[in-house]
């Protein structure tokens, strides 16, 4: 049934895009021109002094490294631009630094990603916006992304950066907004545009929205159904997790009665003090490729259920 086609092609057929959006809490972004390998901590592409190093740090402050540079790949002066961002909900927040030696990256504290602006750089009141253009991860973020890239760089300059895998190339042109981690795919470029106006106005468009990066899979179907529902800013819904063991307690809610399907649950709180109940299944779909050329294996997305709301 999909054969031939490319990966993010195959997707679009039937696995929506809610809940898709990968979970990052913490982003280390790093200014890296010229061509990039596939993996960006495997495949050493920063000197193999400075990956030894840095990559148990990032796994252990649970923080994504991600290389970055700007659409056209102009001139590189020597300076390179680091991007520390927290993609906590709630409490997000952008500092930009510049550095002039790798080295430099070994200096930073990590962890500081999981508390409040550290002041380690200067704050970014704008958004940066990523495109996944990562050709030798997979070759729809390339063909599918850089268009993106260089139309939105032209709308909105000194904002925009080319970026490394962020997670689910089947749902290619990837874009994130940080710091929220707002995250999006198969977006024209169009669609890309009116995406980042809308944000800057403090919606968040539905249109190819994934979900925040600072939430589980279930929490981000369960903004995005309310969300689908009701009319709200970007920042008047709070999500949290719900229990199964606190489920039933909630307007006589029960667990499904196929348990291996439950995805789970979280309450959406909208700030004027409405609430809504979002259960959610994981639902299984035909295999095809996760990444172009690769074979194929079974595919699965988690769907919202059902939305009570609360009294």
């Amino acid at each position: 049934m999909f054969s031939g086609l490319s990966c993010s092609a195959a997707a679009a057929v039937d696995i929506p895009l809610p809940g898709s959006a990968t979970r990052v809490t913490g982003w280390l972004c790093v200014e890296q021109p010229g061509a990039w390998g596939r993996d960006v901590i495997g495949d050493e592409v920063l000197g193999p002094e400075i990956t030894a190093e840095l990559a148990p740090r990032v796994k252990a402050a649970k923080v994504r490294p991600t290389l970055v540079r700007r659409p056209g790949r102009g001139e590189f002066t020597g300076v390179r631009t680091v991007l520390l961002a927290s993609s906590h909900p709630g409490r997000s927040w952008c500092e930009r630094l510049e550095i002039t030696d790798l080295k430099q990256l070994l200096d930073l504290d990590l962890h500081l990603v999981n508390g409040p602006a550290p002041g380690l750089g200067a704050p970014v009141p704008v958004p940066p916006i990523l495109v996944c253009t990562h050709g030798k991860r997979d070759q729809c973020c390339a063909r599918l992304g850089r268009p993106i890239a260089a139309r939105l760089a032209a709308e909105y300059p000194d904002r925009v950066w080319e970026c490394s895998h962020t997670g689910g190339h089947r749902f290619a042109p990837a874009m994130v907004l940080l710091p929220g981690g707002l995250t999006f795919g198969r977006l024209d470029e169009d669609a890309a545009v009116a995406v980042v106006a809308a944000a800057d106005r403090g919606e968040i468009p539905l249109t190819g929205f994934r979900g925040r990066s600072g939430c589980s899979p279930v929490e981000q179907v369960a903004e995005i159904a309310v969300r689908e529902r009701v009319p709200a800013a970007a920042d008047d819904l709070t999500v949290a997790a719900v229990a199964d063991d606190v489920l039933p307690t909630l307007t006589g809610a029960e667990l499904p009665d196929d348990p291996a399907t439950f995805a789970g649950a979280a309450q959406v709180a909208h700030r004027d003090g409405r609430r809504w109940l979002v259960t959610a299944r994981t639902v299984a779909y035909a295999p095809r490729q996760a990444s172009c050329g690769a074979a194929p294996k079974p595919a699965s997305a988690v769907v919202a259920d059902a939305v009570r709301e609360l009294p």
